[in-house]
């Protein structure tokens, strides 16, 4: 199976929230308005263009996942949310592939750190480990377990404290 991975483009724009509607459609920890979620942060001043990717397998967008701008203190870091690949192709290595294409390109975009409200036996594989282990904190209430952080860049987040500011359209519907 031949996927690549690259920036979502405009024409993209309608098979991407086919695509995320569908990845979260049964899924039971979800609020099903993630594919209303990347359409809100697109618009959004966080919104960062190259860290928007698309998995592509057979001319057809089978995966897609956002990343975008938050602040921690005076620390501007990203944020993961969320990751959809269609139902149909999951557990095929297609959402690693998108998170470790992300986090290079953050990294060599100078972003020293990413967060995630996500599964604990998930996330942990690409470096999160619990936010507040670093010093950062949700804005919300949610487990210790599913609120994490990496470090894009190599002692990016030593001196990283405080709560997430998330953009407002995380928290519009």
């Amino acid at each position: 199976m031949n996927v690549i991975i690259r920036q979502e483009k405009l024409k993209d724009i309608n098979e991407v929230y086919d695509v995320v509607q569908k990845a979260f459609e049964d899924a039971y920890y979800s609020d099903h308005d993630e594919h209303h979620l990347v359409k809100r942060l697109r618009n959004s001043a966080s919104y960062v263009p190259e860290l928007s990717l698309v998995a592509e397998c057979r001319n057809r967008i089978v995966g897609h996942i956002l990343f975008t701008e938050i602040k921690v203190g005076n620390h501007t870091l990203i944020a993961l949310a969320p990751v959809a690949v269609l139902p149909e192709m999951q557990s095929k290595g297609i959402g690693k592939l998108l998170i470790m294409e992300g986090h290079k390109i953050a990294a060599q975009r100078g972003y020293k750190g990413s967060v995630v409200m996500g599964h604990d036996k998930y996330y942990p594989k690409f470096g999160y480990k619990k936010a507040n282990s670093y010093g950062i904190k949700a804005p919300f209430d949610v487990s210790d377990d599913h609120f994490m952080a990496v470090e894009l860049i190599e002692g990016g987040l030593t001196d990283v404290h405080g709560v997430v500011e998330y953009a407002k359209e995380f928290f519009e519907n």
